[in-house]
């Protein structure tokens, strides 16, 4: 009896050294800060994982950009060095300069088209050609929000000549730059990470981010001004490193593949909320909230990209085809 028990215990072990093995970590970087919908929505994604796949995964989520710095995501993906990461378009083309059309002002109407953007197969086209030259795999879109500026002092701001000579913080990429310029700004890089001290101590004049991010990470304590030029309505790519995913089992693809679309919706439904209430959230702050000539901005940023480097390497007819997109 005593040999039967032993034996027993150790195939139990064994089992549960075998679970223990076959988990999965998955560490998920983000610069975004804990109250942004953002970091909520990743540990929804961890707890569907935890009901649809017990055991199989240990999600870990790494936010504020402790773990990667913001724009460094994708390389250390490739590197072998992270498994997943939000990933901005704009982190994507810097290896694949065609879709630089996607970080264009104005380019995207609203959430609903981008969803059916990223949705269709325009989106389809995108993600097979990201897996096939940069060996990671694009899970799900999600709404970022529209972006607006944000302005330490008030200023009269109409069309983009309005804001010549303002040092406006975008992230430092030259995608990102560029789109600073193009809204007549003085586009100044800046860590996502230094923003509110840069906005306090007058390092810079301006931020662009969508109203929940204003919110989340307390900039408009530090903002006198809220100028909606929804110049952007941006995007993140939930993604994982193609190493991880092709280890998975094909069952387990689609269990965080279902994990990462429920994720989506919650983060999309609370952001696309919020958006509509923080108008007035602001305003009993004290802070001015003015609208310009948002035509002005468009015309102005178009012409920029069209007229750019950027689009001689777009994918000819993608531009139509997005605009075409209802």
């Amino acid at each position: 009896m005593a040999r039967v028990s032993m034996i027993g215990a150790s195939l139990l072990l064994g089992l549960v050294a075998g679970l223990a093995q076959a988990q999965t970590v998955l560490r998920i970087s983000t610069p975004a800060v804990p109250d942004d919908w953002h970091v909520k929505m990743l540990y929804v994604f961890g707890d569907e994982l935890a009901k649809t796949a017990p055991r199989r995964f240990e999600v870990q989520v790494h936010h504020s950009g402790t773990l990667f710095r913001q724009g460094a995501e994708a390389v250390a993906m490739q590197r072998g060095n992270l498994e997943m990461a939000l990933l901005s378009m704009q982190d994507i083309s810097r290896q694949l300069p065609e879709y630089s059309i996607f970080t264009a002002g104005y380019l995207i109407r609203d959430p609903e088209h981008l969803q059916k953007v990223y949705g269709g197969p325009i989106g389809d086209e995108v993600r097979r050609r990201v897996a096939e030259a940069m060996e990671i795999e694009l899970l799900q879109a999600v709404y970022l929000g529209t972006r607006q500026l944000g302005l330490r002092e008030p200023r009269a701001v109409k069309v983009p000549a309005d804001l010549a000579g303002v040092k406006l913080r975008m992230p430092g990429s030259k995608e990102w730059l560029f789109l600073g310029q193009a809204l007549g700004a003085s586009a100044t890089p800046l860590a996502f990470t230094e923003v509110y001290l840069g906005l306090k101590t007058g390092t810079i004049d301006a931020q662009d981010n969508p109203l929940p991010t204003l919110k989340s990470a307390k900039f408009y304590e530090v903002t006198k001004q809220i100028v909606l030029t929804g110049h952007l309505v941006d995007s993140l790519q939930l993604a994982i490193a193609a190493k991880t995913w092709k280890g998975l089992s094909p069952a387990d693809q689609a269990q965080v593949k279902a994990a990462a679309a429920k994720a989506a919706t919650f983060n999309d439904e609370n952001r696309q909320r919020e958006e509509k209430e923080l108008v007035e959230f602001f305003r009993a702050q004290g802070i001015a909230v003015t609208t310009p000539d948002v035509g002005a901005f468009r015309k102005t940023v178009h012409a920029a990209y069209l007229n750019s480097e950027y689009a001689e390497k777009w994918p000819r007819g993608l531009l139509e085809r997005v605009n075409a997109v209802r």
